[in-house]
């Protein structure tokens, strides 16, 4: 019996120059790869679903997905924790930044959220392939949990009590981002032990999720020095 063609529905893909490269180095196999020009566009195209693939698409073992409970152990672990942020091109933005700071890891609800699809890790120029992203059934409790282990939880928000920088955000950290548009969800909000927002001088409302995560984390960074 001759090979298929398509992708094995049990593994999932991932396309474009960096993600694929990243996934050979990462935790995840790669079980076949397709590029140009061996394989049409269009065809690259449709093993993809986007035509952003940049000319190579590659099939690879389902993404493995960390434990929230170990992230709560590790060495002075900062923390970036998305309350149900739906896009996964935010996701995966979010999730480049948090690995570039040196983040222990990424925490997103296993429901009603963006998961970790080919368009995350295009979006993460491949760095999921190297990041504890944890899937945890409910937010709140893993903060109570989180601040039970000795994490300060900060949660961002536009009429946030701080500036960032006028909080500690040295040792265990958890920097908690509301979803696209509502933000916080009430019992999310009030787990944390503060909430911080970005000052602004301009005329849009607010950041994007995943710009204001890249603020905050690196203003974390420079704080650990």
């Amino acid at each position: 019996m001759s090979r298929p063609s398509g992708p094995d529905p049990a593994l999932e893909v991932v396309y474009g120059r960096r993600p694929v490269a990243e996934a050979e180095r990462g935790r995840r196999t790669i079980r076949r790869t397709w590029r140009s020009p061996e394989t049409p566009p269009e065809r690259l195209t449709a093993l993809a679903g986007s035509p952003d693939h940049q000319g190579v698409v590659a099939e690879v073992d389902p993404y493995p997905y960390g434990d929230g409970e170990t992230l709560l152990t590790a060495p002075d672990p900062l923390v970036v924790v998305l309350d149900q942020v739906q896009d996964p091109h935010n996701l995966g933005a979010v999730c480049r930044s948090a690995e570039v700071a040196g983040a222990a890891g990424v925490v997103i609800p296993d429901r009603r959220a963006a998961g970790v699809t080919a368009a995350a890790c295009k979006a993460s120029a491949g760095a999921v392939e190297h990041l504890e992203v944890a899937r945890v059934t409910n937010i709140a409790d893993w903060l109570e949990r989180a601040k039970s282990a000795g994490f300060w939880v900060w949660g961002a928000d536009g009429s946030g009590e701080s500036a960032p920088w006028d909080v500690d955000l040295t040792g265990p950290t958890a920097l908690v981002m509301g979803a696209e548009g509502r933000g916080l969800r009430p019992r999310v909000r009030s787990s944390c032990d503060g909430t911080i927002a970005i000052p602004q001088r301009g005329e849009i409302g607010s950041l994007n999720v995943s710009a204001a995560a890249s603020v905050l984390l690196f203003e974390a960074v420079r704080q650990r020095g």
